[in-house]
């Protein structure tokens, strides 16, 4: 029996512009995530994975909803609670050049958070995990007494992955943490990431706008539009065969090294602009951009529902499954 380490449950995320406007960054979405695995989160730039992210980890005050850890709501969790809270969940952030302090060395920036959870009491303890972590993500400890900008983008980001687990968590959101990163570094660090995940066990929100690399490292995924979420089922299953409209766009985009293929297969472009998030269309948010449209896209937003085994989608076009 698979065992739940998250669940998210209509979560909303509004910011205010002021009194009377808001922008709706996340707007009623439901998932969880299973220990050990990789949930994959994908989407065009601004339809809210980060904001999901950072919301998770309690970085913004969600609007709405509720984030269970762990079998618990968080918003019964007393003070002390969350910051030991704190030490289990983590984030890999986009990036490497901005998520380091310049002003601190390889050593501080990965002691800093054991320091401030009081880890050890011992200053050679410091010394010698910060050297283990190190190691763990492929750089040695003749590293730790650099500077941030005295490395490059990829081991920047395995710096930013060995202060991620400096405090043994065992969920991690990766917010695009190769996007910054040039195609061959991209590998190295995706790779890294599935070791750590195997010999610790850890499970990961991966966050992504890279669909192929999604698919890769991915058990499931989740595609979102416009603060929703559209569609939702095992990595395989959901590139097979795309249920929802917008799914099948973004996957028609993904190139195929294969150019006889490339040249013939049919790519869906979407028309038109993708709607503000201040202002979203009535009833299905997607209805502006989608060729299937119907009537009934317009007045009534779709609900979550299972068309397949483990494959859900929010669309019109389809029935629950029997």
């Amino acid at each position: 029996m698979t065992e739940k380490l998250l669940e998210i449950n209509r979560l909303k995320k509004y910011f205010y512009i002021d009194r009377r406007t808001r922008l709706k960054a996340v707007d009623d979405v439901t998932f969880h995530i299973i220990k050990g695995e990789t949930y994959g989160l994908v989407g065009e730039s601004g339809c809210g994975k980060s904001t999901i992210g950072r919301t998770i980890l309690q970085l913004y005050e969600k609007t709405g909803g509720e984030i269970i850890y762990e079998g618990r709501n968080v918003d019964t969790f007393t003070n002390i609670e969350k910051f030991h809270q704190h030490r289990k969940q983590q984030m890999i952030f986009q990036d490497p050049y901005a998520s380091l302090n310049p002003r601190l060395t390889v050593r501080e920036l990965i002691m800093e958070p054991m320091e401030i959870h009081r880890k050890y009491t011992k200053h050679e303890d410091y010394l010698q995990r910060v050297y283990e972590l190190l190691e763990e993500v492929g750089l040695n400890k003749d590293h730790a007494n650099r500077y941030p900008h005295e490395f490059s983008g990829g081991q920047r980001q395995r710096i930013g992955i060995a202060r991620a687990l400096s405090l043994d968590p065992n969920f991690i959101i990766a917010d695009e943490p190769i996007s910054a990163l040039d195609v061959s570094v991209q590998a190295q660090v995706i790779n890294l990431l599935q070791k750590l995940q195997a010999e610790k066990g850890l499970t990961y929100l991966f966050i992504a706008h890279d669909l192929s690399m999604v698919k890769h490292i991915s058990n499931r995924i989740g595609v979102m539009y416009l603060g929703n979420l559209l569609e939702q089922a095992n990595s395989k299953a959901l590139y097979d065969n795309p249920l929802h409209p917008y799914t099948q766009a973004l996957l028609s985009a993904i190139p195929i090294p294969d150019p006889d293929l490339e040249k013939s297969r049919e790519r869906i472009l979407l028309k038109g602009e993708i709607p503000s998030p201040i202002n979203p269309p009535s009833g299905c948010v997607f209805r502006t951009r989608c060729p299937f449209k119907m009537d009934i896209c317009a007045n009534e937003k779709p609900t979550w529902k299972e068309i397949e085994k483990d494959h859900y989608t929010a669309c019109h076009l389809y029935k629950t499954k029997n």
